[in-house]
C-alpha cells in the first residue's frame, strides 16, 4: 500500500504531513544509512539529520524528480558528510569499527550454534569487504544490492550516468570477489 505524501502541506509546515513522511521513509533511510556507514549510532544520527534537513529544505523541492529520489539524494549526501568526518577523525588516530551487532540475526531453530556462528562470521567478513570498497563503488553497490535500487534510481541519486553506475557496480563485485576469496584462502572465514 502506497501512502500519498502531501508536498504542499509539507511546504506549508504541516506537522501531520511531516509525520506521515517520516513514518513512510524512516526505515528505508535508516537502512540506507546503516549499509553505507556500517555503524548503528552514526546511522541513527545521520537518519535524524536527514529528516531535519528535509524539514528545513522541503520548500526547495520543486518536483523535478520524485520525492523519494530527492530524499535518497539527501540521505546519500548526509552519509558522505559522515564518511568525510570519519576520515578526518581517522587521520588523528580515532578508528571506527563495523557494528555487526545491528544486523538482525533471527534465531533459526533448524541450525546448530556452529552454523549460526559461521553465518555471523561470514556476514562480518562480507560487510568488512564492502566497507573497504572505494566510496563510490561502496555506495552504488550498497544501493543496488542491499537497498534494491534500480540502476536508474542510483544514477539519479548519485548524479552519475547509467554506464558509470554499471561500471561502479561491476568493479565493486570484482573487488568483493577478490577480497572474499583472499579471506577464504587465508582461513579468515
Amino acid at each position: 500500500m502506497s501512502v500519498e505524501i502531501d508536498i504542499q502541506a509539507l511546504q506549508r509546515g504541516d506537522v501531520h504531513a511531516f509525520e506521515v513522511l517520516v513514518l513512510t521513509y524512516e526505515k528505508k533511510v535508516l537502512n540506507m544509512c546503516w549499509y553505507i556507514l556500517q555503524n548503528k549510532e552514526e546511522a541513527e544520527d545521520a537518519t535524524q539529520d536527514v529528516f531535519i534537513t528535509i524539514y528545513q529544505s522541503i520548500h526547495k523541492f520543486k518536483g523535478d524528480a520524485k520525492l523519494s529520489t530527492w530524499i535518497h539524494r539527501i540521505t546519500l549526501n548526509k552519509c558522505l558528510e559522515y564518511i568525510r568526518k570519519a576520515k578526518r577523525k581517522k587521520r588523528f588516530g580515532i578508528h571506527q569499527r563495523i557494528d555487526t551487532d545491528f544486523i538482525d540475526h533471527t534465531l533459526d531453530l533448524e541450525k546448530n550454534p556452529a552454523q549460526v556462528l559461521m553465518e555471523k562470521e561470514r556476514t562480518k567478513a562480507f560487510l568488512k569487504a564492502v566497507q573497504n570498497l572505494p566510496e563510490n563503488q561502496r555506495i552504488a553497490y550498497t544501493l543496488h544490492h542491499m537497498e534494491e535500487f534500480s540502476y536508474k534510481e542510483i544514477s539519479e541519486s548519485m548524479n552519475l550516468s547509467l554506464s558509470a553506475i554499471e561500471s561502479l557496480i561491476f568493479r565493486a563485485k570484482q573487488q568483493l570477489k577478490r577480497q572474499l576469496e583472499a579471506s577464504v584462502k587465508n582461513n579468515w572465514i
